[in-house]
C-alpha cells in the first residue's frame, strides 16, 4: 500500500502525498490565493452557530441540532470544558450528558460539520471558564500561561481529550473541519507566547499536520497582538456593535491572505444577577449577518442556542475590581429559546441565509411543549444545620483560620465555618470580612438564628450580639469562578479572616456540604420538621402531572436565594429578588408521568409563609420579584404574564420598523 501511495503521489504531483496519506479522500484547507476555504478541493463558506451539549438536556440534542439545520446551517461550533470532563484529577467521564463523542456523532449524522474549541479554556460564561477548580490546589500556580504545573496538568488532560478528537477530524472521515487553540487568548493579562507555542506543539503532536488550527480574538490591536501566532490561523469575533468592514479590516492585518472570519458573531448576550435581560433586535442581528455574508465572510452566530447553566456551572466576570455572577438561564435571546424554540431572530437569520444558498427541504420543527402545571406546596421544612450530618458525613476539619474551598478540595456549593464567640457581647459590634474576604455570599447565623448575609463587594458586615461560647455559623456559598477578566485565581470561601469588633476570630470547624448527593439519594432526611421561615432550610413537596411530562418553567414567588431540585436533578440558583431571571427551565425529559415529582428548594434567607412554587407555561427572564409579585395573585398571574409578554413583543416589534 504504501509503495502504491508513493507512486500515485509522484503521477499527480508533489502536492497530492499528504492528502492520499490520510485515511479518507476528504481535505478541509485555506486557499490563501483565493481567500477562502477549500473542501474536497471546492471553495467553501460555512455558516454556522454555537451550540453547547454541556447546557443541554441529551434527550433534546437531536432536536436542537435538527433546528439549525433546518435553519441553513451548514455547520456548528463547540466547546469542550475540561472541568465537565475532569472533575477531579486523573477522574474522566465521557458518558451519559457527557458523552462528547456521541453528540460529534449525532451532529454527523445530520450532516452538520463541526468547528471545535477545546480550550484548554474556553471562557464561555462556564465555571472557571472550563478550567478544574483543582488547580488552584497547586501552589503559586499561574493560570493559562507555560507555568510547569498548569502545562503538566494541560498536557495530560490534552493526552485524554485529543485522541478521542482525532478520528472524528474531516480529513479521518469524520465532520471537525477546524480545531481552536486555546481561546481569546489575547484579553488575558499573560501574554505568554511560550504557552501558545506549547499548545500548538501539542495539538499537532495529536492531531497531525492536516488539520486546520486557528485563534480567535477581539479586533483590539492588543488582544490579536497577545492572541496570534504563527501556525494558527487567526479569526476575530465581534458583534453589532463593531462596524464589520472595520473588523475584518483588522482581521486583515494579522491575515493579509485567507477567508475572512467572525467566530463569534454575537447574536444576544449573557445575563448577570442584578442586571436587566439582555436583548438583541432580530432585524439588526439579520442586517449584520447579511452584511458578512456579503463580503464573502464565515460566520459563526455565538448563540445559536444558548441552553442552562444546571447545578453550579454558571461562571462569572470580574471587571473594575468587582464581580459579576452570571443567571442560571444562558438564554442569551438566541434564534432558538432556551427551551429550543425557535424565535422570530431565528426565523430572520433563516431568511439571510437563503439569499446565499439553498435551504433544506420541509418544515422547520415546532416548539417543544409546554405546560403549567400550576402551583405545589412545599410543607416539609427542614433547616440546614439539623442535618449537617447528612449534608457532611465525614468529620469536620479544624484549622485556627479560615480555608478555602480548594484546601479542602470542594468543588463548588457550599461550606459550613464554625466557631464559638470569644467573649460576651452586650451591644452590636460588626461582624466583618476583611479585604473582601467572603467568596461569594455568606450566611451568617448564632445559635441556629439566620442574622444576615455577606456578599462579596457589597456588604462586608454585620452587627451581632451574643454571650460567650455561642455558636456562630458562617454558610459560604460559591456563586462561580470567574470565567473572563484579569482575576485568574479565584478562590471561593473565607479568603481572609473574620473580625469580630476588633477581635479575629479562630478555632474553626469547617464542613464541606455535598447537598446534591444528600438530595439525590438519602431524600427526604429522617430530622424533625422544623418552624419557622428565615434561614437556610430546605422544603419539600410533590405534584403529579396529566399523564405527561412536558417542559415547564418554575417561579419561585416570595422566595429569596437558594437553589432547587426536580427528583434530585439540581436545576440551579434562583435570585428572584436581584433578578432578571425569575424562572428556571424544566426540561420534560426529567418529570415523571406516571409517579410523583419531588421538589426540593434550599432557601438561604427567608422563605414564603406558605412555601409553594408555580409551574408556568413560558419563562420570565427579565425582572425583580418585587416588580412582577407585587400585583400578582391567583387569578391574574396568566393574565399579567400575556400582558408582559404582549407589551415585550409590542415595543421590539415597533423598534425593528423604526430602525433604518
Amino acid at each position: 500500500m504504501g509503495l502504491w501511495i508513493y507512486v500515485l503521489a509522484l503521477v499527480l504531483g508533489p502536492g497530492s502525498l499528504q492528502f492520499q496519506a490520510t485515511s479518507s479522500d476528504q481535505s478541509f484547507s485555506i486557499d490563501y490565493a483565493n481567500d477562502c476555504f477549500l473542501k474536497d478541493g471546492v471553495k467553501f463558506r460555512y455558516i454556522s452557530g454555537s451550540i453547547h451539549y454541556f447546557r443541554i438536556p441529551p434527550a433534546y440534542w437531536k432536536d436542537r441540532l435538527l433546528k439549525m439545520y433546518m435553519s441553513g446551517l451548514n455547520a456548528v461550533q463547540i466547546y469542550v470544558p475540561w472541568n465537565y470532563h475532569e472533575p477531579l484529577p486523573g477522574v474522566y467521564n465521557f458518558a451519559g450528558d457527557r458523552d462528547l463523542e456521541g453528540f460529534l456523532d449525532l451532529v454527523a449524522h445530520l450532516g452538520l460539520l463541526v468547528i471545535l474549541r477545546p480550550g484548554p479554556y474556553i471562557c464561555a460564561e462556564w465555571e472557571m471558564g472550563g478550567l478544574p477548580f483543582w488547580l488552584l490546589t497547586k501552589p503559586g500556580i499561574v493560570l493559562r500561561t507555560s507555568h510547569p504545573d498548569f502545562l503538566q496538568a494541560v498536557d495530560k488532560w490534552l493526552g485524554v481529550l485529543l485522541p478521542k478528537i482525532k478520528p472524528h477530524l474531516y480529513h479521518n472521515g469524520g465532520n471537525i473541519i477546524s480545531v481552536q487553540v486555546e481561546n481569546e487568548y489575547g484579553s488575558y493579562f499573560a501574554c505568554d507566547y511560550d504557552y501558545l507555542r506549547h499548545l500548538l506543539a501539542v495539538f499537532r503532536a495529536y492531531l497531525g499536520e492536516e488539520v486546520l488550527l486557528f485563534t480567535t480574538d477581539g479586533t483590539k490591536e492588543s488582544e490579536l497582538r497577545c492572541g496570534t501566532l504563527q501556525g494558527l490561523y487567526a479569526t476575530v469575533d465581534f458583534g453589532l456593535d463593531e462596524n464589520v468592514t472595520q473588523a475584518f479590516e483588522k482581521q486583515r492585518k494579522h491575515e493579509p491572505k485567507g477567508p475572512l472570519v467572525n467566530s463569534e458573531y454575537y447574536t444576544g448576550w449573557l445575563d448577570y444577577w442584578g442586571e436587566p435581560h439582555s436583548r438583541q433586535s432580530a432585524a439588526n442581528v439579520a442586517k449584520g449577518l447579511q452584511k458578512m455574508l456579503e463580503l464573502g465572510a464565515n460566520v459563526n452566530m455565538y448563540m445559536f442556542q444558548g441552553g442552562t447553566n444546571f447545578g453550579y456551572w454558571s461562571g462569572a466576570d470580574y471587571n473594575e475590581d468587582t464581580y459579576h455572577p452570571i443567571t442560571t438561564s444562558y438564554d442569551y435571546d438566541a434564534p432558538l429559546s432556551e427551551a429550543g424554540d425557535p424565535t422570530d431572530k431565528l426565523h430572520a437569520i433563516r431568511t439571510v441565509i437563503s439569499k446565499f444558498q439553498v435551504l433544506p427541504a420541509g418544515p422547520m420543527p415546532p416548539p417543544t411543549p409546554k405546560f403549567a402545571y400550576g402551583y405545589v406546596s412545599l410543607p416539609k421544612r427542614v433547616a440546614l444545620l439539623d442535618i449537617l450530618g447528612l449534608l457532611s458525613p465525614s468529620l469536620p476539619f479544624y484549622s485556627s483560620f479560615p480555608l478555602t474551598f480548594e484546601a479542602l478540595k470542594q468543588p463548588h456549593g457550599f461550606m459550613l465555618y464554625r466557631t464559638l464567640l470569644p467573649h460576651d457581647i452586650p451591644e452590636p459590634v460588626p461582624l466583618t470580612a476583611s479585604q473582601n474576604g467572603v467568596h461569594d455570599v455568606a450566611y451568617i447565623l448564632l445559635n441556629g438564628v439566620y442574622k444576615g448575609t455577606l456578599e462579596r463587594n457589597r456588604v462586608d458586615g454585620i452587627n451581632i450580639s451574643g454571650k460567650l461560647e455561642d455558636m456562630l455559623d458562617v454558610l459560604v456559598e460559591n456563586m462561580g469562578h470567574i470565567n473572563f477578566g484579569a482575576n485568574e485565581s479565584d478562590f471561593k470561601g473565607l479568603i481572609h479572616n473574620l473580625t469580630l469588633g476588633s477581635i479575629v476570630l479562630h478555632n474553626w470547624l469547617i464542613y464541606p456540604l455535598d447537598i446534591d448527593s444528600a438530595v439525590a439519594h438519602a431524600w427526604p432526611p429522617t430530622a424533625p420538621r422544623s418552624n419557622g421561615t428565615t434561614g437556610p432550610a430546605f422544603y419539600t413537596g410533590a405534584f403529579t402531572t396529566p399523564n405527561i411530562s412536558h417542559d415547564t418553567f418554575v417561579k419561585l414567588p416570595g422566595w429569596n436565594k437558594g437553589q432547587i431540585w426536580i427528583n434530585g436533578f439540581n436545576l440551579g440558583r434562583f435570585w428572584p429578588v436581584r433578578g432578571p431571571q425569575q424562572t428556571l427551565f424544566v426540561p420534560g425529559s426529567l418529570l415523571n408521568s406516571s409517579a410523583l415529582n419531588t421538589v426540593v428548594v434550599l432557601e438561604l434567607q427567608g422563605a414564603p409563609e406558605m412555601p409553594k412554587v408555580l409551574f408556568l407555561d413560558r419563562p420570565l427572564l427579565n425582572g425583580t420579584s418585587s416588580s412582577i409579585d407585587k400585583d400578582v395573585t391567583n387569578g391574574n398571574l396568566h393574565l399579567l404574564m400575556e400582558l408582559l409578554e404582549f407589551a415585550d413583543t409590542a415595543l421590539r416589534e415597533n423598534r425593528e420598523k423604526t430602525l433604518p
